[in-house]
């Protein structure tokens, strides 16, 4: 049985899990041949929640390299901001702040946000390596295509050099 203990000392039975992915794949994978369309035309917009709004914008325009396009009032919580910023492809990257309301510090939890890995061309991947470099912000380096780090209020981002469509070299799309 092959098995991986973890940091807080339980131990998973990673064949069995294999098996379950495989049980899952096998119910539901279809070959892309054989797939129907989506009823999505694209992801409009991934919405996080900022505790400066300016500080964010100087992150993300300034180190990442990501245009803010619009500051608005957001129409649900009078006062606070909504803001975004382009991340290529007709896609967009959204903040709230909430000013006034303790949300508290960002938590990675069940059912919250892990990471976001955004694509971006690998002519420009080791330059943003530079800009976190330059700009202090800690980052790790992974498999020569994915640079990991957190944004001003602990958000993990992902910068990969792979194509929208691949990771790692293989298709999932």
């Amino acid at each position: 049985m092959t098995t991986s203990e973890s940091s807080t000392g339980t131990t998973t039975d990673l064949a069995a899990l294999e098996q379950q992915r495989a049980r899952i794949r096998d119910a539901h994978l279809r070959p892309s041949g054989e797939r129907p369309a989506s009823t999505a035309r694209g992801l409009h917009h991934t919405a996080l929640i900022s505790s400066d709004v300016e500080r964010t914008v100087r992150f993300y325009q300034d180190v990442l390299g990501f245009p803010l396009t619009e500051l608005i009032e957001n129409r649900d919580y009078p006062g606070s901001s909504h803001f975004f910023f382009d991340i290529g492809n007709g896609n967009l990257l959204a903040f709230f702040d909430f000013p006034g309301l303790d949300v508290g510090p960002y938590a990675e939890v069940l059912g919250g946000l892990h990471h976001m890995a955004i694509s971006v061309e690998p002519e420009r991947w080791e330059a943003l390596i530079q800009r976190l470099t330059d700009a202090g912000v800690p980052h790790e380096v992974h498999s020569g295509v994915s640079v990991y780090f957190r944004d001003p209020d602990g958000a993990r981002i992902e910068l990969i050099a792979d194509p929208l469509g691949e990771m790692y070299g293989q298709h999932v799309l």
